[in-house]
This record gives C-alpha cells, structure tokens and sequence, in this order.
C-alpha cells in the first residue's frame, strides 16, 4: 500500500492516465499522480506478536484453593479451583478444576 504525500489517503492503481498513456497510482482527493515506470514489488514480513495467557501460564495454578470433589479421570477426590469472569458479567463465572493427584493433573471446567 502506497499513501498521498499531500493528503496521506491510500493511492490506487489506474491504468493509462498518466501523459504518455503509462500506468499511475492516483490519488482519489487530491490532483497527486505518481507514474510507475517499472514494475516493483514490496513485501514486509510482519513480526508475530508473543501471545499472552490470559488464563496465567504456567503460574496459574500456584495460589489456589482445594475443594473435595472427584476427578473424572483418576477419581481422586480432591481437586483445586478456581473461578473466572469468562462471558458477559449478566452470565455466571466459569469454574475451573485440576486434580490434586500429580500422577493426574487433570483439568475440567463447568459452567
């Protein structure tokens, strides 16, 4: 993408207005033609963003409570949880479990 220098709109690519017939990028606002006279190509690789874990990552489970409730893989009966805001405030949180057994590890969720 290619930007006015006078009035800084997005330029398109029209064919044949320039004075010899060539091809220009044109401005739609303002007067401004830029005559290609070779083809070009730019390319810019975009760096990727580090994605955060809005969940905690690997911290989060390290300061959270324990409740007596059965895992349904190992059904160990104890299990920690914790509670997050997932949806629209008007709907209940969303509970999530991992099991206290560290041969499990287990995690689930209910609504």
């Amino acid at each position: 993408m290619h930007f006015c220098p006078s009035c800084s709109n997005l330029l398109l690519v029209e064919n044949g207005v320039g004075q010899n017939g060539e091809t220009c990028l044109v401005c739609q606002t303002c007067p401004y033609m830029f005559p290609i006279s070779k083809p070009f190509i730019s390319r810019t690789i975009l760096k990727r963003k580090e994605v955060d874990d809005v969940l905690g990552g690997e911290e989060e489970w390290a300061n959270v409570d324990s409740i007596e409730i059965s895992c349904p893989k190992c059904l160990h009966e104890r299990a920690y949880f914790k509670q997050i805001q997932m949806r629209s405030a008007d709907e209940p949180m969303t509970v999530f479990f991992r099991c206290c057994s560290m041969s499990c590890n287990f995690n689930w969720k209910e609504n």
